[in-house]
C-alpha cells in the first residue's frame, strides 16, 4: 500500500470511499463541497497493490488566530478497517502540514482514536468554537504553536452544509 496525493481523475472513487466508509453520502458530499469550494490544502489517498483506493483523508484551511488546518474526514473502505490505513494516512497528512509550515491541526472525534497522534482537547479550549468540548481536540505541528493563543477557529462553509 501506498499513500499519496489524490488525483483529478480520482474524485468519484474517492466518493465511493467515503461514502462506504460512513455507510451515507454526508461526509463524501462534504469532501466535494471542500474541493469545489477549494478548502482542501491537502487530500491523500491510500492505495492497495492493485490500484484500488482504499482510503482518503482531508486537511482544509480554519479560519484561525494561528495557520490551522481542519482535519476531517478519515475514511477506509470497510473491508480494509483495522488494517492501520487510516493510521497511516492521518499520520503522513500530519508529517506534511508539519513540514509545510502550519501550526496546528484540529480535529473533531473520538478521543480514544486521535489522542495517539497527540490531539489533546486542553490545547483545543481556549479556542471558541461550536464544537468546543471532548471531542474537539488540537495537535501543535511545531513546539508551542498554539502556546498563549486563544480566540475564535472556524471550519470551512462546506462544515456547516452537512
Amino acid at each position: 500500500m501506498i499513500i499519496r496525493e489524490e488525483r483529478e481523475g480520482e474524485h468519484s472513487a474517492i466518493h465511493r470511499v467515503v461514502e462506504a466508509a460512513f455507510g451515507q453520502p454526508d461526509e463524501a458530499d462534504l469532501v466535494d463541497a471542500l474541493r469545489r469550494d477549494r478548502d482542501i490544502v491537502l487530500g491523500l489517498v491510500a492505495v492497495e497493490d492493485r490500484g484500488e483506493i482504499t482510503g482518503h483523508v482531508t486537511l482544509s484551511k480554519m479560519t484561525a488566530p494561528v495557520r490551522a488546518l481542519g482535519l476531517a474526514p478519515v475514511a477506509v473502505t470497510p473491508q480494509f478497517h483495522h488494517q492501520g490505513i487510516g493510521s497511516q494516512l492521518v499520520r503522513e497528512c500530519l508529517d506534511r502540514a508539519r513540514t509545510s509550515g502550519w501550526d496546528a491541526v484540529f480535529v473533531l472525534g473520538e478521543p480514544h482514536y486521535y489522542t495517539r497522534f497527540g490531539f489533546d482537547a486542553s490545547l483545543a479550549a481556549p479556542f471558541a468554537s461550536p464544537y468546543a468540548g471532548p471531542h474537539f481536540m488540537a495537535l501543535e505541528l511545531n513546539p508551542g504553536g498554539l502556546s498563549g493563543k486563544r480566540g475564535a477557529v472556524a471550519y470551512p462553509r462546506a462544515f456547516s452544509l452537512f
